[in-house]
């Protein structure tokens, strides 16, 4: 029956299409580069690597532990988390809560960063590490954007390749 398999395309591609756009407001966010003197030119698109069992989904930007982690949007601490796997961590609300920006492998946070806090873009939430399952000789900031369904849960969302978006930047 083509004209069921037909449908069905076209409905998701119709999905993605509206995701696409979506996301093509981060454009207009003129989103920061989230570490501080560190040039984004050096930063590699590793969004679709393969990792054991999974696609990354997030950049891993190396830098040196300590670097200051800054906000690249404004909005809300939605959560402060340890987990095995990202170690110390920050998920941000934007504004809206269209989306959730995620920094993992944090060596520490910024002195009295709390949940609920209101973020200004540019504002350090952190410090580079190598905490989680970061190996401890290569500290970086692992770094993806979420686009939040309708619950808003930190923890869950449809990942967004931040690399066109960072890069973008003047």
């Amino acid at each position: 029956m083509p004209w069921r398999f037909g449908a069905v395309v076209g409905l998701l591609m119709a999905s993605a299409a509206l995701g696409a756009a979506d996301d093509h407001a981060l454009a207009s966010r003129n989103l920061l580069f989230p570490l501080k003197g560190v040039h984004r030119a050096a930063m590699r698109d590793n969004f679709d690597e393969g990792r054991p069992g999974h696609r990354h989904e997030a950049l891993d930007i190396m830098a040196p532990r300590g670097t200051p982690v800054v906000a690249v949007d404004a909005g809300r601490v939605a959560k402060l988390f340890t987990s095995a796997a990202g170690g110390i961590t920050v998920y941000q609300f934007d504004r809206d809560e269209t989306y959730v920006y995620y920094y993992a492998h944090l060596d520490r946070y910024a002195k009295g960063l709390r949940e609920g806090q209101s973020l200004e873009r540019g504002e350090v939430l952190g410090y580079v590490g190598s905490t989680g399952n970061a190996k401890p000789d290569a500290p970086h900031l692992h770094f993806t954007i979420f686009r939040l369904g309708s619950d808003k849960r930190w923890w869950k969302g449809k990942a967004v390749n931040p690399f066109p978006y960072l890069v973008a930047q003047p």
